[in-house]
């Protein structure tokens, strides 16, 4: 087993391959769809989960969260909430503690979802800025992680594009596919390849309150 490094410099980032996707992305943008795609998530044990907000440029305004990214073993669900909404279904998908949600910074994801479902009560997540701190890596940004484990980049070109635009171009796509799916990947990395020592325990899946 290696050792993993502790962090990576911006410089020693740079330098590295940018990461490319290749798997299968859905864009749900229908009730109907989301149903089906609810559906498949219940039955998963581990997902990967990001969102995406159109960013802001005047001071004091609040964008609502545009995009839901959900990523399973072969597909990446890209759900428009700018379009359906936040159902029902979703809702009880995030408070079922059965399947294991993996995501960076999700505290403040879920301060912004809570703006659209004050019934969400989220259950079975995983923080990954605590999850890899027990692995001894001290970086906490998604893409410094990644590039410990993996030796990519992620690229960070279309953050800043339009998350409310009317079709998502094939770049915003890949771009919100691999976050998700980057999430997924590290947990999974680090409890396969990187066992913990016995006197070391796994954190728990937080428990994110409602405020």
């Amino acid at each position: 087993m290696n050792e993993l490094l502790d962090s990576i410099t911006k410089d020693e980032l740079n330098l590295l391959p940018v990461e490319t996707f290749a798997g299968h992305i859905v864009v749900v943008d229908t009730l109907e769809e989301l149903d089906k795609v609810i559906s498949i998530l219940n039955q998963q044990e581990v997902i990967g989960f990001d969102t995406e907000t159109k960013p802001v440029f005047t001071k004091g305004k609040r964008n609502k969260v545009a995009l839901l990214q959900i990523a399973t073993s072969t597909t990446c669900y890209l759900i428009r909430l700018n379009q359906i909404g936040f159902p029902v279904g979703l809702t009880d998908f995030f408070n079922n503690k059965h399947v294991l949600k993996v995501g960076l910074s999700i505290k403040d994801d879920f301060l912004m979802l809570r703006g659209r479902d004050h019934a969400l009560e989220p259950q079975g997540f995983i923080e990954l800025q605590s999850f890899v701190k027990d692995y001894g890596i001290a970086d906490n940004s998604l893409q410094k992680i990644y590039a410990i484990l993996f030796g990519k980049k992620l690229s960070k070109a279309q953050r800043l594009s339009n998350w409310e635009a009317d079709e998502l171009s094939h770049g915003q796509q890949a771009y919100a596919a691999l976050d998700a799916i980057a999430c997924r990947q590290i947990y999974l990395e680090l409890k396969q390849k990187y066992p913990l020592k016995p006197l070391e325990t796994t954190p728990k899946p937080i428990q994110v309150e409602p405020e």
